[in-house]
């Protein structure tokens, strides 16, 4: 266990995460969450149900010789036997015993209106099911955990029985009975006093299970500890069906860092930020960058006034250290940028101003200037740094001009489309005319530009186009417009973003794609001509 058995963080991507919508987990993609799940040091990671499909009974099956954890206990999840069905006889309850997953929970109804209508059965049935169910699985050595589904709104419904659901697992043998919010319609109030009132109405321990629903998944996680609870119930990133589950990122955090609750090894916490994107790649859901904590803009500071104060010191605009958890401050040069914001900004990028007043004023303007006429700088790190070294120096990083470019697209009959591009460039003093061709005229542009300049620069081989954003701001309408365009790079050890604005899209791209290639070749060590 991460701490001691006192306190459990329970994670559930695998299973209830991977029900949200668009999001399609295989075998493989499980056992490399689950190692993630296990290095950020959670007391236990729920596989899945096996039995139930197919994908999960083969996760288990694998996991158990593929999965070795050194921090969590690995946890398989059922239901209850089904009404009028011997536990021993139910193939469910048997696959969950067979899963050699030293825990198991069981998921059972405890809003009485469930029972009538999903179950089909009695309210004492039901109670049946859900003791002979825990023995079963007791009996044959597994630990039992049960979710009580629907918990809150069965307590509206029916107190007593709600309450009578808890009393039976409890004395039946489950170590935990996790009160579930599955709607998600609780607010941190309400929810703790009906924790609150279950605690004195039982000896049971007591967990917490919240969606989002309401947005306080997490809040009401925190409000259902506050009140007793001793085991909480999330997912990474809060991925989950509808508008997800409690983000179990967030939730440890804030013990961690806010309730000063340990519940992680010493030293894991730093490591969530890494974890929740590596998984966040493995889902292929991309990570939000608003995201409390391990965003990418959860310490980002755009306004002038945030960036004198940080300079004197980071506190006085960060609620805590972005090195907690693994994330780091980072400064948005925009039109709102002042001279501290500048100074910040050009330290994160490793470049010394030494103090020099005139090139930060000449930045500061020239970044308003620009961002008038529709760049910005905030996704533009590379594009930024290049007009700051050009500040310095008196002139800009100089590799290669491009002299023109020609772009053409041919469709045919069949839905065909063919695009070339034809650029004239200049680099070491000699005129090169170069042709590429690809799926659109910027991908064209990008070959031909490359395929110029590695006569001089084979270490361009490298890189590659890995996003394009095309962005069309607010002015005049329709056609007309000014386009901005943002091109994202990498020569396989680090990724860049480059901006370019243009009334004609293609003008803008070839400006990003210019940039691209300057910083990648001064990323590689080369000197400017």
């Amino acid at each position: 266990m991460p701490v001691s058995d006192a306190f459990h963080i329970y994670d559930t991507t695998l299973r209830d995460g991977a029900q949200q919508e668009g999001l399609n987990l295989s075998v493989h993609d499980k056992i490399v969450i689950a190692r993630h799940l296990d290095d950020l040091g959670v007391g236990f990671i729920e596989g899945g149900w096996p039995g139930a499909n197919p994908k999960d009974t083969e996760f288990f099956k694998m996991a158990q010789t593929e999965l070795k954890l050194k921090n969590a206990t690995f946890v398989a999840f059922g239901a209850t036997r089904r009404p009028g069905v011997k536990a021993a006889d139910d193939i469910l309850l048997r696959a969950l015993q067979d899963s050699a997953a030293p825990v198991v929970t069981l998921v059972a109804k405890s809003h009485d209106r469930h029972v009538d209508l999903a179950l089909k059965t009695n309210l004492d049935e039901n109670l049946e099911m859900i003791r002979s169910s825990i023995k079963f699985l007791r009996d044959g050595g597994q630990r039992v955990f049960l979710d009580a589904e629907h918990f809150f709104d069965g307590y509206r419904s029916n107190r007593a029985y709600a309450l009578e659901v808890v009393r039976v697992a409890a004395e039946s043998g489950a170590d935990v009975i996790a009160l579930c919010d599955t709607n998600g319609g609780m607010l941190p109030t309400e929810l703790s006093d009906v924790v609150n009132d279950v605690l004195l109405a039982s000896s049971a321990r007591l967990g917490i299970h919240c969606h989002n629903d309401t947005g306080c998944a997490i809040a009401n996680s925190l409000a259902a500890i506050t009140a007793g609870v001793t085991h909480v119930q999330g997912t990474l990133n809060g991925y989950g069906e509808r508008t997800g589950n409690a983000d179990l990122v967030s939730i440890i955090a804030n013990l961690e860092l806010k309730m000063k609750k340990p519940v992680l090894p010493v030293g894991a916490l730093r490591e969530s930020f890494r974890i929740s994107h590596a998984v966040a790649e493995v889902t292929n859901v991309a990570p939000s960058a608003r995201q409390p904590y391990v965003g990418v803009s959860a310490f980002a500071h755009k306004a002038g006034l945030h960036a004198s104060a940080i300079k004197v010191d980071p506190a006085m605009y960060q609620h805590e250290d972005p090195s907690s958890v693994g994330n780091d401050m980072r400064m948005l040069v925009s039109e709102m940028a002042g001279r501290a914001s500048i100074e910040l900004k050009s330290k994160e990028l490793g470049i010394d101003l030494g103090g020099d007043k005139e090139v930060v004023s000449r930045v500061v303007e020239r970044v308003k200037e620009m961002e008038s006429r529709g760049f910005t700088f905030e996704a533009a790190d590379a594009s930024f740094e290049l007009l700051l070294r050009e500040e310095i120096a008196g002139k800009r990083a100089n590799f290669f001009t491009i002299e023109d470019w020609q772009t053409t697209v041919d469709g045919d009959a069949n839905g065909g489309v063919a695009s070339r591009a034809s650029v004239t460039l200049r680099a070491h003093g000699e005129k090169i005319v170069t042709e590429g061709f690809g799926n659109g005229p910027v991908n064209a542009i990008d070959t031909a530009l490359r395929t110029g300049l590695k006569k001089f620069y084979p270490e361009l081989e490298k890189l590659e186009l890995t996003d394009y954003k095309v962005r069309i701001l607010e002015g005049r309408l329709g056609t007309g417009a000014v386009t901005r365009v943002l091109v994202e790079t990498t020569d396989g050890d680090g990724s860049w973003t480059t901006v370019g604005v243009h009334e004609n899209v293609i003008a803008a791209s070839a400006m990003a794609l210019e940039d691209a290639v300057t910083y990648g070749l001064l990323r590689q060590g080369r000197k400017p001509e």
